[in-house]
């Protein structure tokens, strides 16, 4: 194994478990994943959904686990050292690796926008500015979204947020943060999932996230269900991988991967709880689509706590201080992954390094937002250049990262010194038993459903 020990590392197993579901866990959990069920019918989906976590979202993350624990190396570096073991000579690892970085790094820029849309409704609800009709506050977020200033001056100020913190380190800033973060995300969902459960009506939101209705399910469900997975668990965008590599040998990487999906999973089914009973509440359709957030929740929140305001415009403002902290935590893992790459392979310090990438992401998400209505020419062939970082990162990037990783893992590097990593060198014997199951599903399973879902998102393949 090829572990400095003068490399950082997480100093707790719960330093682990928080930071990496704090990479995991963030607009996808709390944005995306409710009205991916809304617009799937509920329940079924939320079933189709777990057994893609299991089939093809933990063997993923271990095998970026592996590699990052491994090369205990940025993500570029650490895919390079082990394709390089048994004297192997190849540029494809290190491609592969320098992909992942890539798109963590894109992916930074543009969701440093969303992440600065937070903080802006964090405000505007402690102002009382997203008090009025439906039509009220959509025109609220179109004219928002679209000011050449204002969420230009929140996606810097979250990334400055999200610098500070990487600036500390991986202990004393990652680590430290998470341990705060996490908890405090995970008791304000609690404490909306509680007032949003209490309302008149909600046992219809509650029944349509817990009572499946297969009658719904068709491929699309199946499809949308195993992007989501993917796509949640932040496979291929180098987070798992960077985190990885400050592992202790100790770390037992297939039950961290399954305690972090799981964390993942509780999640967004609480997001879940969060939402819909508040939604068939006040009778709004489930299925709102990306719109669910800054949209149709403000005026949810409004009309569900009419008679006694107060209440709703604390929840209003819990609930976008909740969505910050998701954000946060997954951008704090983007950020590390360029970070550690710059400051490693440059040969700087840690803050240069984040500088850099501060500043050049902090230049993507200026153009990103005001591709977004506030300048006309930044849009190109019916995509603003949002639209763009979205599509190429999300629909080819990532699902090429996924399937080169799965192919690497499965048929490239050794099957010793998977198993040995899998294993930690022989001393958890009980996964002894599992490693076959692992390589089956990283060989074969993974690779095609990846493939599937990437064809079918470019419309090459139709699926009925």
């Amino acid at each position: 194994m090829s572990q400095s020990t003068e490399r950082a590392n997480f100093s707790s197993k719960l330093g682990v478990i928080l930071a990496t579901a704090g990479s995991a866990v963030g607009l996808g959990n709390v944005w995306r994943f409710p009205y991916m069920t809304g617009e799937n019918g509920g329940a079924a989906f939320i079933l189709i959904y777990l057994g893609c976590v299991l089939i093809l979202g933990i063997p993923c993350m271990v095998s970026e686990f592996i590699i990052g624990r491994h090369g205990a190396a940025n993500t570029a570096r650490a895919y390079k050292i082990i394709g390089e073991t048994g004297g192997r000579k190849s540029p494809f690892p290190a491609f592969i690796g320098s992909l992942g970085v890539l798109t963590g790094f894109l992916i930074t820029g543009y969701y440093a926008v969303v992440s600065g849309w937070c903080l802006q409704y964090i405000y505007a609800s402690v102002a009382g500015q997203l008090q009025g009709d439906a039509d009220y506050v959509t025109q609220y977020f179109q004219e928002f979204s679209s000011s050449p200033v204002l969420p230009v001056f929140w996606t810097v100020a979250i990334l400055v947020i999200c610098h500070l913190v990487i600036c500390r380190g991986v202990r004393k800033g990652i680590e430290k943060a998470s341990k705060l973060l996490m908890p405090t995300l995970f008791i304000l969902l609690l404490i909306i999932v509680g007032a949003s459960c209490m309302l008149p009506g909600a046992s219809k939101g509650i029944d349509f996230l817990f009572k499946p209705d297969f009658s719904k399910v068709d491929t699309g469900v199946f499809l949308g269900a195993l992007g989501q997975a993917f796509y949640s668990l932040s496979i291929a965008m180098g987070c798992i991988c960077t985190y990885a590599s400050y592992f202790s040998r100790q770390t037992n990487l297939l039950g961290s991967a399954v305690q972090i999906s799981l964390v993942d999973f509780l999640i967004a089914i609480l997001a879940g709880l969060m939402i819909f009973p508040a939604a068939f509440s006040v009778g709004v359709s489930p299925d709102s689509g990306a719109s669910l957030v800054f949209i149709t929740l403000p005026n949810v929140f409004s009309q569900a706590f009419a008679a006694v305001p107060l209440v709703g415009w604390i929840v209003g403002l819990l609930f976008y201080l909740l969505l910050t902290l998701a954000a946060l935590t997954s951008l704090m893992s983007l950020h590390e992954v360029s970070t550690a790459f710059f400051f490693e392979e440059l040969h700087i310090s840690r803050s240069r390094g984040a500088l850099i990438v501060t500043v050049l992401c902090c230049i993507i998400g200026t153009f990103c937002s005001l591709s977004l209505g506030a300048i006309d020419t930044l849009t190109f062939a019916g995509r603003s250049l949002f639209d763009w970082f979205d599509f190429v990162t999300g629909q080819i990037f990532l699902p090429i990262g996924g399937f080169l990783t799965c192919l690497f893992m499965g048929w490239y590097v050794p099957k010793k010194i998977l198993n040995d990593e899998f294993t930690n060198w022989g001393t958890l014997h009980s996964l002894s038993r599992v490693f076959p199951v692992y390589l089956f599903l990283i060989r074969f399973v993974c690779p095609i459903a990846i493939l599937v879902i990437f064809l079918h998102q470019l419309g090459v393949i139709h699926i009925v």
